[in-house]
């Protein structure tokens, strides 16, 4: 049975498919369009309908993919751009109506604690998980069988456009402080990324990692996009990420980075999925509760 689900982030709207069995889950397709509701958010404090109009559009051509993949159990998340919209509540229902789907506004720290249903987020230790989006930041610890999760109103293009509160970038610098030295970090989000793939590493030392990002950060946009085939809306966000990066793998005292592929929209798949086999929410008569289950592989978007 193929389940979907659909991340309405910041920066851009992101839907993966995935082929699921009672033990297993693996990804099929995904689809990314950059519409970036963080723009009108972060300047103006509130979503249009004209650009509300624009993300009812995509999700359709989403919900048209679910149709004709046969696609009726997906969720739909909203992140930081609808949670920080003055109309937030407004802004849902107007787009809920017109897709016939609901939304669910997520908060930072669920955002965060999702992170936990990487495949590999509660295995070994010395590691943290940091999901740096367009409009917040959320960071994930597995220590000592414990789940510690903070998330922050930095983001990339909330950066770009200096809508950041420097009262924010403290509070990131005190709870860094609190926290138990790492010396492995594993980035979310297309920035880092695509970061590591223009240098060609699967990972970087933390010396290498502020180097390039300042030599990268002294280059003009149409160099970005010229030297490094970027999109325009990575190529103008992405020394925005990489600071915040920076100011972690200072406080942590980080010394390997890594970047994977995974996402919201993975985490919302693996949740979906469990529901979906479970024994409390079960489409089949005669029930069965699995204990050991495949998550997905990472994605390839």
């Amino acid at each position: 049975m193929k389940i979907a689900s659909i991340d309405i982030g910041t920066n851009a709207i992101k839907s993966k498919v995935f082929e699921t069995t009672p033990t297993s889950i693996d990804f099929l397709e995904g689809i990314r369009s950059p519409i970036r509701l963080g723009s009108e958010v972060f300047n103006s404090g509130s979503l249009s309908n004209d650009k509300l109009d624009e993300l009812t559009k995509t999700l359709k051509k989403y919900q048209k993919n679910f149709s004709l993949n046969k696609i009726k159990m997906y969720e739909i998340v909203a992140t930081s751009a609808f949670r920080d919209t003055q109309n937030s509540e407004k802004a849902r229902r107007y787009v809920e109506n017109k897709i016939e789907h609901p939304i669910r506004i997520i908060s930072g720290l669920e955002e965060a604690k999702l992170i936990r249903l990487h495949p590999k987020a509660q295995s070994g230790s010395n590691k943290v998980y940091v999901d740096v989006g367009g409009g917040s930041t959320e960071l994930y610890i597995h220590q000592n069988g414990e789940h510690i999760i903070q998330s922050f109103q930095l983001g990339a293009v909330r950066g770009m456009l200096g809508k950041e509160d420097p009262e924010e970038w403290k509070r990131l610098e005190m709870w860094l402080k609190k926290q138990s030295k790492v010396s492995n970090l594993v980035g979310l989000g297309g920035s880092i990324r695509s970061f590591l793939n223009m240098h060609s590493s699967k990972k970087m030392s933390n010396l290498d990692f502020i180097q390039k990002s300042s030599d990268l950060s002294s280059q003009s946009l149409d160099d970005k996009i010229s030297n490094y085939k970027l999109a325009n809306d990575r190529a103008d966000v992405i020394d925005h990420a990489l600071k915040i990066y920076l100011k972690i793998i200072a406080g942590l005292g980080i010394k390997i980075i890594k970047a994977t592929k995974w996402g919201v929209s993975d985490s919302i798949a693996v949740k979906t999925f469990h529901e979906l086999y479970s024994k409390k929410i079960s489409i089949y008569k005669n029930s069965v509760s699995y204990t050991h289950l495949t998550l997905p592989t990472i994605c390839s978007v």
